[in-house]
């Protein structure tokens, strides 16, 4: 991609992970999922960022454990491209709070994210004893990834009215199925979301919901339809490596957002590509 002439274009992936197999913490990962099923750590992924000219990473988390946010930022204190770690808290425990307050002493520890999308009560995150936890995430400045199917919008927009002083990032675009095609619901409940300030969206994960033949065409209608409600001040480009990998290559998303992108000016560029997520992430 031709570097604009006007902005300084620093390429950000806002959403990548890393897993160590022998950890065990991995309960979603089976056999089944061939292509993931081995160890990802920065060594395999350290040349693939170069050669793209990704300069800074955020590290999310894969295993809803907290040994699994300590092996994230025990990675990144020894990969200066990860610039922000996005871990897992139990948000039922009784210590969630001090456990909070503790992270905060790293500095690369920006937010949390609950597996959603495997809790069944798609409403649990609006639960009454979790109201404070998330005053307190916005008072210490951190943020929340959203990891949601369409089925969770209408209960994330009910947060986002709540808290409206909380950074909420919708991870992956909130998985439309493209696969299918029916975008209907998912169209308005994106753009009802989006009319919150505090919400944001990660162009990341696409891919991997276009169906038995995925390919970059098929994701266009939802990359366009989250650019044109959130703007790009309020979306971030992101990989999803290597989950990423069940569909497609880096090299590959990175070339075709890239070709998708060059149709924006080249101020956008710069916010879709990394802007977005230095602002959102504080790094």
């Amino acid at each position: 991609m031709t570097q604009p002439l006007g902005y300084s274009m620093v390429k950000v992936d806002s959403h990548q992970h890393f897993w160590l197999r022998e950890r065990g913490d991995y309960d979603w990962l089976t056999p089944e999922l061939k292509p993931l099923d081995r160890d990802f750590l920065p060594e395999h992924l350290n040349d693939i960022l170069l050669r793209n000219q990704i300069c800074k990473t955020v590290l999310v988390q894969a295993a809803a454990t907290d040994s699994e946010t300590d092996f994230l930022l025990s990675l990144a204190d020894n990969n200066s491209f990860v610039a922000a770690v996005v871990g897992w808290v139990n948000f039922e425990s009784p210590e969630v709070m001090a456990r909070l307050r503790y992270l905060t002493q790293k500095r690369v520890f920006k937010g949390v994210r609950p597996m959603l999308q495997d809790i069944p009560d798609p409403a649990w995150i609006l639960q009454p004893p979790f109201f404070a936890l998330f005053k307190l995430l916005a008072k210490l400045e951190l943020s929340f990834d959203a990891l949601v199917t369409p089925q969770h919008l209408p209960n994330l927009h009910t947060l986002a009215r709540q808290h409206p002083e909380l950074k909420i990032v919708i991870d992956h675009g909130a998985k439309p199925n493209l696969a299918q095609g029916n975008l209907s619901q998912w169209r308005r409940d994106i753009s009802k979301l989006a009319m919150c300030d505090n919400v944001f969206c990660k162009l990341s994960g696409l891919l991997t919901e276009s169906g038995s033949q995925p390919n970059f065409q098929s994701v266009v209608p939802a990359l366009e339809y989250l650019l044109e409600c959130f703007g790009p001040k309020r979306v971030m480009w992101g990989s999803d490596w290597p989950v990423l990998n069940l569909a497609g290559s880096y090299d590959a998303w990175v070339a075709d957002c890239g070709a998708y992108f060059a149709g924006l000016s080249e101020e956008d560029q710069s916010w879709v590509w990394g802007r977005t997520a230095q602002s959102f992430y504080a790094f």
